[in-house]
């Protein structure tokens, strides 16, 4: 067998944390009622990855960094470094730090595993979600045993399919969103930037979303989107319905997403505490 000579692949560089504007303070995390703070760093860490701040092959700030950046303790710093790595997104070697890696081969998307809102961040980014119609409705417009949204308001209701990147690949599911109508600017953002509306709502309106209520039941198809998701009319499907809440527990969204049930399988990790 020829040998060949092995040359030591080059250093990662280190990603520069975006400039801070000169007399501002570091970001801080919000100290959400029971959310423990690793969880909290996780999914800034996170945000910062899928949106670029922090490339693959780039490295994370130190340990140190971290610490200080976030105010947060080494301990709540390791945790999260520990959730990003068995989430596949990060590396950490021994003397060479923590380097962002490239995104895992993707899952079926009709694949649902529950572990945290974190996760929701992710399925939201890698997927697209193409947006077919908007209006306005009143919560009574709605049977209530369609979908029990609060009473006395109004939403903004989004409607549409959700795909994957693939060309000419079928719609993963159909979604409709209801945003309460204060945070309803969110649709001017939608077409300009991925990621879940929950986050627009907290980016554009400075709300905390602490709790996601999630319920699942099989349904029939409705007539009207039979065809977009190539089921037979009649045909059964996975409604998955999401409820975000806010830290004064007031509903800001709730998603109905449709999938064809004969693809799709549910997967829950459980974690003791």
């Amino acid at each position: 067998m020829p040998t060949s000579t092995k040359s030591s692949p080059p250093s990662p560089t280190r990603a520069k944390a975006p400039a801070r504007p000169r007399g501002r303070a570091a970001p801080k995390l919000l100290r959400a009622p029971g959310e423990p703070l690793w969880r909290q760093l996780v999914q800034s860490l996170r945000s910062d990855i899928l949106k670029g701040v922090y490339r693959v092959g780039s490295q994370l700030p130190t340990e140190e960094e971290l610490c200080e950046r976030f105010s947060v303790s080494r301990h709540t710093v390791r945790e999260a470094l520990r959730q990003l790595r068995i989430d596949g997104l990060v590396s950490s070697r021994q003397g060479s730090g923590t380097t962002v890696m490239p995104p895992p081969p993707s899952s079926p998307f009709n694949v649902h595993r529950v572990a945290s809102i974190d996760e929701l961040i992710a399925y939201a980014a890698e997927s697209r979600y193409v947006v077919e119609r908007t209006d306005v409705i009143a919560s009574d417009e709605l049977a209530e045993d369609e979908l029990p949204l609060p009473a006395n308001c109004r939403w903004l209701r989004i409607q549409g399919f959700r795909f994957n990147d693939e060309p000419a690949s079928p719609p993963i599911c159909w979604t409709e969103v209801f945003v309460a109508s204060e945070y309803a600017g969110v649709e001017r953002l939608m077409n300009r930037q991925r990621g879940p509306i929950w986050q627009l709502i907290e980016d554009m309106y400075g709300e905390r979303l602490v709790e996601v209520e999630q319920t699942i039941r099989v349904r029939t198809v409705p007539a009207d989107v039979a065809d977009g998701l190539r089921a037979e009319p009649g045909a059964s499907v996975v409604e998955v319905r999401r409820t975000y809440r806010t830290t004064s527990d007031k509903v800001a969204e709730v998603s109905v997403n449709l999938y064809p049930a004969d693809q799709f399988r549910f997967s829950m990790k459980l974690r003791r505490a």
